[in-house]
């Protein structure tokens, strides 16, 4: 029998409960739930699990990142607003010393000049952005294949 593979953590930040409705133009007109359902589905193609969150919330998005050391095998990130201001979500994604794989549905870097920096990135194994929902998919697939 395989040994059990620890989830992958799926990490939503700011303003993404509000995905299907904020900017669709811009964001799509899917759901998080949409989001979550595609990585769970695509996890399982790979008999692998996801534990899901979200908040609006800085602390608690730290608050769940280190709850998740030990715990987790990877992390899919879109950190939202948060990518371009929080040095605090950054320090705390290198805590459980997971591959982090950053998401932005849109093309960040076909957008507003702040946009382009992240401080996230330095510290991802992988970086996605621009592929809509698919990004979490590719995502998924990537850390349930390392």
């Amino acid at each position: 029998m395989a040994a059990t593979v620890a989830p992958i953590l799926v990490l939503n930040g700011p303003n993404l409960n509000m995905l299907g409705t904020r900017q669709p133009e811009v964001y799509g007109a899917e759901t998080l739930a949409d989001v979550v359902d595609l990585c769970r589905s695509t996890a399982a193609r790979f008999d692998r699990e996801i534990v899901a969150f979200q908040s609006n919330s800085e602390g608690a998005l730290i608050d769940r990142i280190h709850a998740a050391r030990g715990e987790i095998s990877g992390i899919v990130v879109n950190p939202g607003g948060l990518t371009h201001t929080s040095v605090a979500l950054r320090d705390a994604l290198v805590i459980p010393e997971a591959p982090i794989v950053e998401v932005h549905i849109s093309n960040v870097h076909a957008r507003e000049e702040f946009r382009h920096h992240s401080f996230v990135s330095g510290i991802a194994t992988a970086v996605i952005a621009g592929m809509g929902i698919r990004g979490y998919a590719a995502a998924v697939e990537f850390l349930a294949t390392r």
